[in-house]
């Protein structure tokens, strides 16, 4: 599913945010990135979507090698095999929660699937907000309709960043087991990024990149 060598990324040429010798992720695999803020783990997240092109190294993700690709073809790519669950949940506040999780699908120029995800949000027990609005929705609620969103067109691949801020223990635990149970749904590898210890555990058999502050890693 991923392999990474020699992988470098900056911002600028004094600032060297990510340096990664190796890493490899098998298919059906999941993943966390660990490390505390400023390790480089959502710009990692971002290469691993090809939202960001690396400057240096190998990224080969879901049989794809994405430094070969231009910026338009990793768009085409990325609406074809990735489900990203950002940090900012980003749910669109002029549509109601139907319409956000459709949304992918009119994005990436596919046929959007009305039933499916229908269906995805019944399983993740927002049956009865169809028709409802992001603001009214609870913090969870609203987490729980982003990841029928990043799952709807079922991807490859499922990227979340820091899912589990500000969340206690059984929430975090609950978080992570539903994202897991999706992802095995779909066929899916999960990528979770996080400085929360709790997600190793709720995880065990994740494999793990640590990213220190310094932005190197091996």
């Amino acid at each position: 599913m991923l392999h990474l060598a020699s992988l470098t990324y900056g911002y600028d040429s004094a600032r060297r945010v990510l340096d990664i010798a190796a890493f490899h992720l098998p298919v059906g695999r999941h993943a966390l990135l660990l490390g505390p803020s400023g390790s480089g783990k959502s710009t990692l997240l971002h290469l691993l979507a090809g939202i960001l092109a690396p400057q240096a190294g190998r990224l080969d993700v879901a049989g794809t090698s994405l430094p070969g690709l231009s910026p338009r073809q990793r768009d085409s790519w990325r609406g074809r095999t990735v489900g990203l669950l950002p940090q900012q949940l980003a749910l669109v506040p002029s549509l109601n929660v139907l319409d956000n999780v459709l949304l992918p699908g009119y994005a990436n120029g596919q046929r959007p699937d009305p039933a499916r995800a229908a269906s995805l949000l019944g399983q993740l027990g927002l049956a009865d907000k169809l028709d409802a609005y992001p603001h009214a929705l609870s913090g969870g609620q609203r987490q729980r309709a982003a990841i029928a969103r990043a799952i709807v067109m079922r991807p490859k691949l499922i990227l979340a960043d820091e899912p589990t801020d500000n969340l206690d223990d059984e929430a975090c635990a609950a978080v992570v087991a539903l994202m897991a149970s999706q992802a095995a749904q779909v066929g899916a590898s999960l990528v979770i990024a996080s400085h929360d210890a709790r997600v190793l555990a709720a995880l065990p058999d994740a494999a793990v990149l640590r990213l220190p502050r310094t932005g190197s890693a091996a």
